[in-house]
């Protein structure tokens, strides 16, 4: 049985979304960042980073939730657009706008918004911007169309949804009113039944919920005053 490493951030709630969509039967292998599971050394045999999500389907171990989406869809063959190079181009690109700009850019604006031990204001700024400006360019996307690729609801949507639940989160509630299209695909995604047992997934463990100095030192190790 494929075997999900994985918490309750963005990243891995996605591929609790594809799993659930396809109805694919899995073992939950729930990874602790704020204990420090992702450092253990059997979980950096299955991703040396040291990252949720991670996946391992029999002999075959994948990592990074964009490829991971993407393995299961191709392994499938489900949430994935109509056949043609322009929509697998599509596919592609978006994936790796979320991959390369939508997450990165998120989590350092939450960790300089919510997490950081000293003000930065230059810091906060930059990532507030850029996270912003990413969301602004899906949001775009969306005027004229239902889905990310088309009027076909695929794991990109998935893949964008993953992030966009957690707009108020990153940049403040009011972030939502300058992001109309990008709320209308947040809010018909949160309304699918596999999207509720997604999101449940992590409630069936229980976590560490402080932030306290034993959860910086694993978290945060470039931080000398908890090394």
């Amino acid at each position: 049985m494929l075997k999900f490493y994985f918490n309750g951030s963005p990243n891995p709630t996605k591929i609790a979304l594809f799993l659930e969509e396809a109805g694919l039967a899995f073992e939950p292998m729930p990874i602790d960042t704020r204990k420090g599971d992702q450092f253990s050394a059997e979980f950096l045999k299955v991703n040396p980073n040291g990252k949720v999500p991670a996946i391992v389907d029999g002999d075959v171990t994948v990592f990074d939730s964009n490829a991971i989406l993407l393995f299961l869809a191709e392994k499938t063959g489900k949430f994935l657009p109509p056949p043609g190079e322009a929509n697998r181009a599509a596919l592609l690109s978006w994936l790796m706008f979320v991959a390369t700009g939508v997450g990165p850019f998120s989590g350092q604006a939450v960790h300089f918004k919510h997490f950081a031990p000293e003000k930065v204001p230059y810091a906060n700024d930059r990532y507030q911007y850029e996270a912003m400006r990413h969301y602004t360019v899906l949001d775009g996307h969306l005027a004229n169309r239902r889905y990310m690729v088309g009027d076909t609801y695929t794991i990109v949507d998935m893949d964008v949804w993953g992030w966009a639940r957690m707009i108020p989160f990153i940049l403040g509630e009011e972030a939502w009113t300058k992001l109309p299209n990008l709320k209308r695909l947040h809010d018909e995604i949160e309304a699918r039944p596999a999207t509720a047992r997604a999101k449940a997934l992590k409630d069936r463990f229980t976590w560490k919920t402080e932030m306290d100095d034993e959860a910086r030192k694993v978290m945060f190790k470039h931080l000398k005053s908890v090394a």
